[in-house]
């Protein structure tokens, strides 16, 4: 953990015990403690956690990071019990208001110290269980969200076969180490808006920036689970959101379409919605270049830094097949090769016995060694048939290239310095304007940074490049570019559950690779 992160932790810290002393030394006062005791952090809660006589062992609990902060609240709501205050709302108010609230308790000469013998005669509603009980289990299962894991579902097929649609999955956050919320002031459970409406189900008045705890960085071929970077501006309605891109629109407006202008120009309609970088959409993806890689895609196949790089294991590709005249056998396909030839975004007649085929490089394989097929041939998009002006990232004519014949892009490194020039200046504007928060311009062929002429940056985080291993049906980083280290939320560990018209059996507590 980086000192900067472990001293803001202390400070947090240190705010919980010191910003509620003044009136903690006067209600110590009622209670026969020595003023000076309040002001004494750890001392302080000690002295409380003595004359209520709980378990001393709380002291020590509250020196585990962010847990502790609760755990101090947790000793003060027992302070206030031996004063008499039992109700839900005075417990709120020791919660968020202890600085103003224990100021009153200890100088209102209403307030008296009543002592354990009070606390043990009250007896507490049934209802109050109930409610501290649910307040505990959120509380608990917050931090084990934020910190530890999370339940994730998978909506798309661009991971397919390695993952498939209604895969549900734990994702372990300290495999990456865990990320702090950026905004903490939100609705429990739910990610950026409030089911079944428009509204956002958290507040941006606080936000904290990125750190991340025990950070440790993404390996090259690990699935991984992170904010959408261009998720950040969204149109608000179901249809849009990261399923049709903002940005997209926004460049095909300034390219003359119409459609897009008459969105753009009707805000009451398609309202727009802004994000902080954690409460964008969260996206699934395979890691296949790192921070510092040089990468490119030659007929299909990824090389890194010129090496070529061997297909994921359950990766989906778009074959030819041409088969022997034989009838396909629907049981056999689907058994044999993963198949279902009733489905056309899995098998296509191309001609006679010529098929266009969605199958894993295995089933491939399995289809020439077996002799099923007379041959087998990846099929990909080449320069020659069509390019993604405008559509593929970074959007200028000066790169023509397709999901299938693509770059090379060199991965931004943090602490890496590059010479901006006109060429890559698409490439890299955004991680330099948006993600790392600089400002931006280019005039007159020459480049400024915060108002400041220069010919090079050097970049202050680490980036990756995300591909779906269903390459031919997958919104990813040839669409929208580089994921910044702050996106990363952690690494799919285990699909605990699976259904397709009934469980999928053979999928439950699969290990995901």
């Amino acid at each position: 953990m980086p000192l900067q992160h472990l001293l803001t932790i202390c400070f947090i810290s240190l705010l919980l015990f010191l910003l509620p002393a003044v009136g903690l030394s006067k209600m110590f006062q009622k209670a026969g403690i020595p003023i000076w005791k309040a002001f004494v952090p750890f001392y302080n809660t000690w002295m409380i956690v003595t004359i209520g006589k709980r378990s001393r062992h709380w002291v020590f609990w509250q020196a585990i990071p962010i847990v502790g902060w609760f755990i101090t609240l947790s000793i003060y709501i027992e302070f206030v019990k031996l004063f008499g205050k039992f109700s839900l709302g005075q417990h709120i108010l020791t919660t968020f208001f202890s600085p103003i609230y224990f100021l009153y308790l200890g100088y209102s000469p209403g307030v008296s110290y009543r002592g354990v013998a009070d606390v043990q005669r009250y007896q507490k509603p049934a209802w109050r269980e109930w409610v501290d009980a649910a307040v505990f289990a959120t509380i608990a299962a917050t931090i084990i969200r934020s910190f530890v894991f999370e339940a994730y579902a998978i909506p798309s097929g661009s991971m397919e076969k390695t993952l498939l649609i209604n895969d549900y999955l734990f994702v372990n956050k300290i495999s990456y180490g865990p990320r702090i919320p950026n905004s903490p002031l939100a609705i429990p459970f739910i990610h950026n808006y409030i089911p079944g409406t428009p509204f956002k189900s958290y507040s941006d008045v606080l936000q904290l920036g990125y750190v991340r705890w025990f950070a440790s960085a993404v390996k090259r071929g690990d699935v991984v689970v992170f904010n959408m970077p261009v998720g950040d501006t969204v149109i608000n309605k179901d249809e849009f959101q990261t399923a049709r891109l903002y940005y997209d629109i926004q460049r095909a407006a300034v390219g003359g379409d119409e459609n897009a202008r008459s969105i753009l120009s009707t805000p009451q309609e398609y309202p727009i919605a802004v994000h902080p970088f954690d409460k964008t959409d969260n996206y699934v993806k395979r890691c296949t270049g790192v921070a510092g890689d040089s990468l490119s895609i030659r007929n299909g196949y990824v090389y890194i830094n010129g090496s070529k790089q061997p297909m994921p294991a359950k990766s989906l590709m778009l074959y030819q097949v041409i088969t022997h005249g034989q009838q396909l056998d629907e049981d056999l396909m689907k058994e044999e090769y993963e198949l279902d030839v009733s489905d056309p975004a899995q098998l296509t007649i191309a001609g006679d016995n010529v098929f266009a085929m969605s199958l894993t490089p295995e089933a491939a394989e399995k289809m020439k060694s077996s002799g099923f097929a007379a041959e087998v041939k990846l099929l990909t998009d080449t320069p020659g048939d069509i390019h993604y002006k405008g559509i593929l990232f970074p959007y200028d004519s000066g790169h023509r290239w397709t999901l299938d014949d693509y770059g090379p892009v060199w991965i931004p490194k943090k602490g890496a310095s590059l010479t901006i020039t006109q060429e890559n200046y698409p490439m890299y504007e955004r991680v330099i304007r948006v993600y790392e928060h600089n400002r931006l311009e280019n005039k007159n062929g020459r480049f400024y940074i915060n108002a400041k002429e220069t010919t090079s940056y050097t970049f202050k985080m680490d980036y990756y490049w995300m591909m779906g291993d269903n390459r031919h049906n997958s919104q990813d980083s040839r669409f929208w570019g580089f994921v910044p280290e702050d996106r990363i939320v952690g690494k799919p560990s285990l699909i605990w559950f699976s259904a397709d018209k009934g469980p999928r059996w053979n999928r439950i507590f699969k290990a995901i690779k």
